[in-house]
């Protein structure tokens, strides 16, 4: 199945889902709206549609997917209100020219825009709005943003590999095992995959948006599902071009830094895996035997490892044709999801446990919580007040 069909009102957790859809509706440009950084907020409607608490969006722009959340804090969580999913493949190419195409851009422009007008629509008080690896990568990255910035009035910032890895693991921390000393977040993009080890033997952050601090160790691969099928290709995949896409990921991994050192942890500690991507999340699909993608099954699935190994198998058997009418695959999706599972087997060999978690949530879900978490911690009043005089 195509990430555009995934529900776009995914929830982080324990929030409840809202009427979020998939993809936008409306085509016509109504106007442009200025995106603020980070630490900024965006000008309240002269008429407000909501007076139920702030509002907050997120907006990841990636090598493969545009997506957007819109969301109002919830009891521990938050719920969305709308959203918008679509594959854009804005990073096609780049991995052989360096470069955006022009095809490229203007597909990405075109979702950028129904962003922009649920995002003028709902007039959220935060938002933050990211661009990853393919304007990270290509050399008219830049050009691209500034593009949109002027023609369609969002601002995004590229974010570096670093700050992606921490915003993946803040939006599935709430996944993690309670009793795992350890676990190993992967996220599986189109043009980079970021790795995350966390260690908790010195206690466990309390809240959600802090779990980042628990980070032992990284690393943002420059492999995703588009660069590896524009390397090995994802159409015709034989058991030999496959092992072929793993042995090239593995290279990569030998550059993990505590790579023995997660290897002896996952020996002797309590460890697992836990996976955000559309790769994890299609293989839950096809080992549940779904007949529509369905994220409340899907999203926090342990999967064993022999329940893997079977899925994979069966998924490197199906031809093409059957592929792309798979419904928890699909033709936009068909030649992708190969060669993310190349990526996913790489990592099981090296790090290998007993079981996997799959993630239906990822960087959208982290910067939501990080903007809330921020302003939570804004409101709550200083305990210890500083003293006067003194020189204090």
């Amino acid at each position: 199945m195509t990430d555009s069909n995934r529900s776009a009102a995914a929830s982080a957790p324990h929030a409840e889902a809202g009427s979020g859809a998939p993809s936008g509706t409306g085509r016509k440009d109504r106007g442009n709206i200025s995106a603020p950084r980070p630490d900024q907020r965006t000008p309240s409607a002269s008429t407000p549609r909501r007076t139920r608490g702030p509002l907050y969006a997120a907006l990841d722009l990636g090598t493969n997917n545009c997506r957007l959340l819109i969301a109002r804090p919830h009891e521990r969580g938050f719920r969305v209100l709308d959203g918008f999913t679509r594959i854009v493949r804005l990073g096609e190419g780049v991995s052989v020219t360096g470069r955006l195409s022009e095809a490229a851009m203007d597909r990405t422009m075109e979702a950028l825009r129904q962003c922009r007008n649920k995002l003028r629509d709902h007039q959220p008080t935060r938002m933050r709005l990211i661009a990853t690896e393919a304007c990270r990568a290509a050399e008219n990255g830049a050009y691209f943003l500034a593009r949109v910035k002027q023609e369609i009035g969002l601002d995004l910032e590229i974010v570096d590999r670093r700050t992606e890895a921490e915003l993946a693991v803040t939006g599935c921390a709430d996944l993690i095992d309670g009793e795992a000393q350890g676990a190993l977040m992967f996220d599986i993009g189109g043009g980079s995959s970021e790795l995350a080890w966390l260690d908790f033997r010195g206690g466990r952050p309390r809240a959600q948006g802090r779990m980042s601090a628990s980070i032992r160790s990284w690393q943002s691969l420059p492999v995703g599902v588009v660069s590896i099928a524009e390397k090995f290709g994802g159409v015709d995949v034989t058991r030999d071009v496959f092992e072929a896409m793993v042995g090239y990921v593995a290279e990569q991994l030998r550059q993990f830094r505590g790579r023995e050192k997660l290897r002896q942890m996952i020996a002797t500690h309590k460890v697992h895996l836990i996976g955000t991507s559309g790769t994890v999340t299609t293989l839950a699909g096809l080992h549940l035997g779904l007949e529509r993608y369905e994220r409340q099954k899907v999203d926090g699935l342990w999967m064993r490892r022999e329940e893997v190994d079977e899925t994979m198998r069966a998924l490197l058997g199906m031809p093409f044709d059957r592929r792309v009418s798979h419904p928890c695959i699909g033709k936009d999706r068909a030649d992708l999801v190969l060669p993310g599972c190349a990526i996913f087997e790489a990592i099981r060999r090296e790090w290998p446990t007993e079981r996997v978690r799959v993630a239906d949530r990822g960087l959208r879900e982290g910067i939501l919580i990080s903007l809330m978490d921020a302003d939570r911690g804004q409101k709550r009043p200083n305990r210890y007040p500083r003293r006067q005089g003194n020189g204090q």
